[in-house]
């Protein structure tokens, strides 16, 4: 096996970006044998008259996620979507769909890749003034020789999936920009490609027509499971629609991962400035918040015993699981001690006290109202119904006050990470 195939990615990723380099200008050569000896972005100018646009940048986009790529002006960010599907060749590194190499192809190869597996919405619509909505949309398969009544058939279809159902006959000059670029991502949506890289499509709208552009976007997702490369300037944008964030700075990127990842456990100060606006009670989980449960009883366990065990802790309650930790509800040291009138019995046969759980990635916002209701600590559960953890209610105090905002994650039970 070569080691180009040993680099190749897992059925489970779409997409696989290794050590890509991108140069401009000036000594090529000389600049980019420099930028693989890491130095620096702004010494390679000086000394080559060059432009390092990316520097060894990597990373696997999995099937079906919603991957945002983000960053200020400049560090690289659309470059590095354009390298994807080779609309700007890389001056090294490679870059793979599936098993198969994107920088190995000849130019045969890309024209189909792009006609049918890669599709791509600009930030500028690009759309033709003298064709209507529906002949823009269906513009891509009319090129790849699609017959006309399919042609009409996906893209009326893929302007229904952005909300523009009816609105085929138009021409462009009777839209909204917000209409117009639903049209471009109806377009790209025509082509049934699997890959979408998405170029800051939205930010050149207004705040209200952008956010309803997200919701849209994320409603699409739900339902279509594309594999999506999202490039933005928006950190708000990035945590509010993707699944994973990659932070770019002078061509490399500097922190990976999940939205509460970033936002919470900053890698450096420039990612903790960078993030330093989101609001951190819509960052912060039940996840990041739980501790392991202080008291808990399986079913199996009789009520003496249960109640020996809260009496001894000096605990008011315990929460009861079946096997594989499934939460069945809480039972208080009351409850037990008036079970025992009646003779011990095990405490799964007891009328476990209703309480309401919630889920991991319950965000903080939504848990104050829960811990308001409460008087005991919060059971949380994985999507399994398995219990994770509780959240005291001095912690959620604390996490709502701010104290444990920057250091949520480190706290996390279980080693649970975002």
């Amino acid at each position: 096996m070569t080691t180009d195939q040993q680099q190749s990615p897992q059925s489970e990723t779409a997409v696989s970006v290794r050590n890509l380099y991108k140069v401009f200008g000036g000594n090529e050569e000389g600049a980019l044998a420099r930028a693989q000896t890491g130095t620096t972005k702004d010494a390679i100018q000086e000394m080559h008259d060059s432009v390092l646009a990316l520097a060894d940048v990597s990373f696997d986009v999995k099937r079906g996620e919603l991957f945002v790529v983000m960053g200020l002006s400049g560090c690289g960010k659309s470059t590095l979507v354009r390298c994807i599907n080779r609309l700007i060749e890389p001056s090294a590194g490679k870059v793979w769909l599936d098993d198969r190499e994107i920088t190995a192809m000849d130019e045969e190869e890309l024209r189909e890749l792009r006609r049918s597996e890669v599709a791509m919405v600009f930030q500028h619509y690009g759309l033709l003034p003298h064709r209507s909505v529906q002949e823009n949309v269906a513009w891509g398969l009319e090129v790849n020789g699609v017959e006309k009544g399919q042609r009409r058939e996906r893209a009326e279809t893929a302007l229904a999936a952005v909300g523009l159902n009816g609105w085929g006959e138009r021409m462009p000059d009777q839209l909204s920009g917000g209409m117009k670029q639903r049209v471009g991502l109806a377009r790209a949506l025509a082509q049934d490609a699997p890959v979408l890289l998405m170029d800051e499509p939205f930010s050149a709208l207004d705040p209200v027509i952008r956010r309803d552009l997200q919701d849209e976007l994320a409603k699409l997702q739900a339902e279509l499971h594309k594999t999506i490369i999202f490039i933005t300037h928006d950190l708000n944008e990035a945590v509010r629609i993707g699944d994973r964030i990659a932070i770019m700075r002078d061509g490399g990127i500097v922190q990976m991962g999940g939205p509460s990842e970033v936002v919470l456990s900053p890698a450096n100060d420039f990612v903790r400035d960078f993030t330093k606006e989101v609001r951190l009670q819509s960052m912060v989980t039940a996840r990041s918040v739980m501790r392991p449960p202080t008291s808990l009883a399986h079913a199996d366990q009789l009520a003496s015993e249960v109640l020996a065990t809260l009496e001894a802790g000096e605990h008011v309650h315990a929460l009861v699981v079946e096997d594989e930790r499934h939460y069945l509800g809480s039972v208080s040291l009351p409850r037990l001690r008036r079970a025992l009138q009646d003779g011990d019995q095990r405490v799964g046969g007891l009328a476990v006290e209703e309480d309401t759980p919630v889920l991991e990635d319950t965000v903080l916002d939504e848990l104050v109202p829960r811990g308001l209701r409460s008087d005991h600590p919060i059971p949380v559960l994985d999507g399994e119904g398995s219990l994770a953890g509780e959240i005291p209610l001095e912690a959620l105090a604390r996490a709502m006050a701010g104290d444990e905002a920057g250091q949520a994650n480190g706290t996390a039970a279980g080693g649970a990470s975002t």
